[in-house]
């Protein structure tokens, strides 16, 4: 009895670790596996290097990694900072009647370049938030 616990166990782990799990491939590598991913769902990552078009809900934009670029049509919301030259991730599956990616999951990498506000303007072009100085001032005080 306990034998049959264990291995019902065993498959219902493995079932489950097994379909929870999704994998990144490069724009060359899942070019490349296209016949063997088909609709299977995973992660597409590269450089957009295309300007998006906007769609009605949806937005078009090519990715591309070690010179081989992939088509997405991209339904659902957007980040901030998503725009041409940065690597994104997308989530979705190959199209079955199209050339092309459907992503309905968007993730941005965004650099870690952080610059330095030495602008005498910026409390004016910015009220929202508060000037460097400012915060200098108010942590010392």
């Amino acid at each position: 009895m306990l034998v049959v616990l264990l291995v019902a166990g065993g498959l219902i782990l493995s079932k489950g670790l097994s379909s929870a799990t999704l994998f990144y491939k490069n724009a060359d590598e899942a070019v490349a596996q296209k016949a063997q991913l088909g609709q299977k769902r995973f992660r597409l990552q590269g450089i957009v290097n295309s300007t998006p078009r906007e769609g009605t809900g949806s937005v078009e934009f090519t990715v591309a990694y070690n010179g081989v670029a992939v088509d997405v049509l991209h339904t659902g919301s957007e980040p901030a900072l998503f725009k041409p030259g940065l690597p994104v991730v997308v989530e979705g599956h190959w199209d079955a009647t199209a050339p092309r990616f459907d992503s309905d999951r968007l993730l941005v990498k965004h650099t870690e370049n952080y610059k330095k506000v030495n602008d005498p303007n910026y409390g004016k072009k910015h009220p929202d938030r508060v000037p460097p100085t400012q915060k200098a001032a108010g942590a010392a005080g």
